[in-house]
């Protein structure tokens, strides 16, 4: 039940074919333009990065003018195509303070990678870095967790001490290292996505898809080019 760009449950089987057409011809585009070029992840100091108490993770300046919504899988390939090409413009909003990011981070194809758990341990890796790292440190890790360094469905997937390694190269601390090699959020990351796909499904009416922003209750369509900009005050 699922497809390279998206995942729906509950849904009827034509419907999924069409959604799966449609994302696959957005999102598999390798041509698209990557919007801000060369800007990288968040880099202002003044970013913090927030683990909240449902376990979402809050990117951003304390006085963003606003914040905004995303729920991701770490192996979905639309997920990573969407912080491919807008991963830097995000960022510059960041660190303008135009935008805040909470991240919502789901497990739903762990069974399409190879260790049948990649999703639920890198959401467990991503909670390890957002309790204790920078802004720009969490920024730069999940920037790489999404892009470079995210396998493909049914390929190859990085254990805990390589996903250990990436935090590590992203300028996370020796603690952290340690809180994702030892997998010490894997039980807390497992119960947290389930809550979050849950609330993604009562949002999005009865079917889960990634990814997928909200401007508060409102989806927004990231096949517009310009979506990110329409987001900022």
């Amino acid at each position: 039940m699922s497809s390279t760009t998206t995942y729906a449950l509950g849904a009827v089987a034509v419907v999924v074919i069409v959604l799966v057409v449609l994302a696959v011809f957005r999102f598999g585009r390798d041509e698209a333009a990557v919007r801000n070029d060369g800007y990288g992840p968040v880099h202002d100091p003044a970013v913090l990065v927030v683990l909240q108490m449902d376990s979402s993770i809050l990117l951003g300046k304390p006085d963003a003018k606003k914040t905004i919504d995303l729920y991701e899988d770490p192996l979905c390939p639309g997920c990573g195509n969407v912080e491919r090409i807008y991963g830097q413009e995000l960022a510059q909003a960041v660190d303008e303070g135009k935008l805040a990011l909470r991240y919502h981070l789901v497990n739903f194809l762990d069974e399409q990678s190879a260790s049948k758990d990649y999703s639920t341990r890198a959401v467990a890796a991503n909670l390890c870095v957002a309790e204790a790292s920078s802004g720009p440190t969490y920024s730069k890790f999940h920037t790489e967790l999404f892009t470079t360094k995210r396998p493909s469905e049914g390929g190859d997937d990085h254990d805990n001490a390589a996903l250990a390694d990436i935090a590590a190269a992203a300028g996370a601390p020796e603690s952290v290292k340690l809180c994702i090699a030892r997998g010490a959020k894997v039980d807390t990351a497992r119960a947290t996505a389930k809550s979050a796909l849950d609330a993604l499904g009562k949002a999005l009416g009865g079917d889960a898809a990634t990814p997928a922003v909200f401007d508060g209750d409102t989806k927004v369509d990231v096949n517009k080019e310009d979506w990110v900009a329409t987001l900022t005050p």
